[in-house]
């Protein structure tokens, strides 16, 4: 047996969106779990509803409590905070099974289709994704904003996108993602854009095909902002700039019909989608024939069991998948894993200027990059622990659940 003894869940008020779950048993192991978005419900959850459940259980069956967790009463089919637990109680479970047996996740799972996959940089900066704003998190860039450090890539996709390509390129990255667009989805509430909005979010993309061809691939991020007409007049527009994917280009990413209509009406590749949580979802997407490329966020999806799933539907659907990161630490090794072991993974999605500086605050180890490749992580289990400091952090916040 290994019964689970304790859940430990852990945030800190610098990064308001993160929590991260730490799940112990009787055989003195600590698995790792992380999830992103809502933190203080995500903790509620985990401490009110899942805890009662699962103190006491045996932590190999994964499979089994994957399945209660996942089909709540309310949540399921979707990125609810009962599913965001879920997520994170599933990575911290695969992390025991791994150090369990001392052996890394991706062989735990079947073993390892490839010992490197290429890596696409998200051009966000060092704050991205990381506050309470009413976006979300996602931070906007005001005009004429200087660069707080030489990876404020944000910032740079939006002054010089030609010269950030380059930057990439010296080292070793042959792909990046940008979102020009975004600002110009306030105006109509996402439901227009106009031509002239159009040419002036377009510029970035023709930049960076002026200062470097082809040498690199560009991703279109859309950020779901966007009604389906926009979305298609958007789409058509960068066909001829030859971006590898646009990704969410509408409002209600499961709306399978919508998004097969597009995908009809458009030579640009369609990606999608972090945002959606069960296989279900991916199933109805990839059954309408909606879906270039599959991508999965393992924080919000319900995990790697969750995950591996949906890599699964993909590859029926000869699909390639792509792991998301623009969230957390935990969550970028766990999708590293998956993308390893899942047959049709193309990229696995990273943050350079989160990987340069406040990742590294957070956890003991991080991905290895070579020429622009994720290396295959070695250690036991997903292959990173929290730091001591983080603990014992003034704006820490630490809950536990223990039998009785």
């Amino acid at each position: 047996m290994s019964r689970i003894t304790r859940l430990r869940t852990i945030r800190i008020a610098e990064r308001p969106n993160l929590i991260w779950l730490e799940i112990e048993t009787d055989e003195g192991l600590v698995g790792l779990g992380e999830s992103f978005r809502g933190a203080h419900a995500v903790e509620a959850v985990i401490h009110e509803t899942v805890a009662p459940f699962l103190l006491g259980r045996d932590s190999r069956r994964i499979e089994a409590i994957s399945r209660h967790l996942m089909t709540p009463y309310l949540g399921f089919h979707s990125a609810s905070a009962e599913v965001r637990a879920a997520s994170a109680v599933d990575l911290a479970l695969w992390d025991l099974a791994g150090q369990r047996h001392g052996i890394p996740v991706h062989e735990a799972l079947g073993g390892a289709v490839r010992t490197e996959v290429r890596a696409y940089n998200t051009c966000a900066g060092y704050a991205y994704n990381s506050g309470l704003s009413a976006g979300g998190g996602r931070r906007a860039v005001a005009a004429g904003e200087a660069m707080r450090g030489p990876y404020d890539d944000q910032i740079a996709f939006m002054s010089d996108a030609g010269k950030l390509a380059e930057s990439l390129l010296s080292e070793g990255y042959t792909a990046m993602k940008i979102w020009p667009l975004d600002e110009y989805a306030t105006a109509s509430g996402g439901h227009l854009i106009t031509l002239e909005d159009l040419k002036a979010g377009l510029e970035p993309f023709r930049k960076i095909r002026q200062a470097v061809g082809d040498r690199i691939e560009v991703m279109a991020e859309l950020h779901s902002l966007w009604s389906a007409h926009a979305a298609i007049r958007i789409c058509r527009a960068l066909e001829d700039l030859g971006v590898f994917w646009a990704e969410d280009p509408i409002a209600k990413m499961d709306d399978a019909r919508a998004l097969a209509d597009l995908r009809r009406q458009t030579r640009t590749p369609i990606c999608g989608s972090e945002t959606l949580g069960g296989s279900v979802p991916f199933r109805d997407l990839l059954a309408a024939d909606a879906l270039d490329i599959v991508m999965l966020d393992l924080a919000w999806c319900g995990g790697l069991t969750e995950g591996r799933k949906i890599a699964a539907l993909a590859e029926a659907y000869a699909k390639p998948i792509a792991p998301h990161d623009c969230t957390g630490p935990v969550t970028l090794m766990a999708g590293l894993h998956l993308a390893l072991h899942a047959p049709t993974a193309i990229f696995q999605e990273v943050v350079r200027a989160t990987l340069a500086t406040w990742y590294r605050e957070l956890v003991t180890d991080l991905p290895v990059l070579r020429h622009g490749m994720v290396q295959a992580p070695t250690a036991p289990g997903l292959g990173t622990k929290l730091q001591d400091s983080v603990r014992t952090r003034p704006d820490a916040v630490i809950r536990e659940s223990t039998p009785g």
